[in-house]
C-alpha cells in the first residue's frame, strides 16, 4: 500500500508540474505579444494623445506628441541611476489643452540638481513635446518609500507628485521625453530602458522535466513492488 500511495504522490505531483509547464508556455506566448506590440510602438511614427477617456487605458510606451507649457517652478526631481551614471530625473508639469501632464524631461547629475543651474533649458513659451507615454511608479523605488513631505522621490508617482506639488487634476501618466537635445545640454532625455526578461521557457523546460521525472519515479515504485 505504501508503494501505491508514493506513486499515487508521484502522479499527482506530475499532474502539478506539468500543470505549471503550461502555464509558463502560455505565459511566454503573452510576454512575446508584449515585447512586439512595444517594439510596434516605440519605433512608430508619433502620433497625438489618445483621447481622454482612453487615458486609463493600455498606452505603456505609445510615441507621442504634445504641445504645451513647462510650469517650472513646480518640477520634481526623481532619484535615477542611468547609462550615464546617477542622478536626477527633472519631471516637469506641462500645461496643455487636455490638462496638466508630468513629463520626465530627462537626466541630470547632481551638480545641475538646481534649477538655476540649467537657466538655458527653461523655456518659458510653449514647447512640443515628443516621448513615451509611461505607467506611474507609485509607492517608491526598491526598499525605499517616496517621502513627500521631505520632497524625497524615487519612484515617478504621478499622483502623489501631482497632490505634493498641487497640480489638480492631472494625467495618470508621464511622458518620457525623447533625446531631443535641451539648450546648455540638460537635461537629457531619451534614456527610457526597455527590457523585459522572458526566461518563461526555461522555466517550462524545467516543469516537464520534473513532471517526467514524478512519471518515471511512480512506474519504477509500481515495478519494484511487482517483482515482489
Amino acid at each position: 500500500m505504501r508503494r501505491v500511495a508514493f506513486a499515487g504522490l508521484c502522479l499527482a505531483l506530475a499532474i502539478l508540474f506539468a500543470g505549471l509547464g503550461i502555464w509558463q508556455v502560455e505565459r511566454r506566448a503573452w510576454k512575446l505579444d508584449l515585447i512586439a506590440k512595444v517594439e510596434g510602438r516605440v519605433h512608430a511614427a508619433p502620433s497625438t494623445l489618445p483621447p481622454r477617456d482612453e487615458w486609463q487605458g493600455d498606452n505603456a510606451y505609445r510615441r507621442v506628441r504634445v504641445t504645451g507649457t513647462f510650469l517650472h517652478d513646480r518640477e520634481t526631481l526623481v532619484q535615477a541611476l542611468t547609462a550615464l551614471g546617477g542622478g536626477w530625473w527633472v519631471l516637469t508639469p506641462l500645461q496643455t489643452q487636455d490638462g496638466i501632464i508630468l513629463v520626465n524631461r530627462g537626466y541630470v547629475p547632481d551638480d545641475r540638481r538646481d534649477r538655476a543651474t540649467r537657466q538655458a533649458a527653461l523655456p518659458t513659451g510653449p514647447v512640443t513635446v515628443t516621448g513615451l507615454m509611461r505607467d506611474p511608479e507609485p509607492g517608491g523605488g526598491f526598499l525605499r518609500s517616496n517621502d513627500p513631505a521631505a520632497d524625497r522621490w524615487f519612484s515617478r508617482d504621478v499622483a502623489a507628485i501631482a497632490r505634493a506639488r498641487q497640480l489638480g487634476a492631472t494625467a495618470p501618466f508621464f511622458i518620457d521625453a525623447d533625446d531631443t537635445p535641451n539648450t546648455g545640454g540638460y537635461p537629457v532625455g531619451g534614456l527610457t530602458v526597455i527590457s523585459f526578461r522572458n526566461n518563461h521557457l526555461s522555466y517550462a523546460v524545467t516543469w516537464f522535466a520534473l513532471a517526467l521525472l514524478s512519471v518515471a519515479g511512480a512506474v519504477m515504485v509500481l515495478r519494484s513492488g511487482r517483482r515482489r
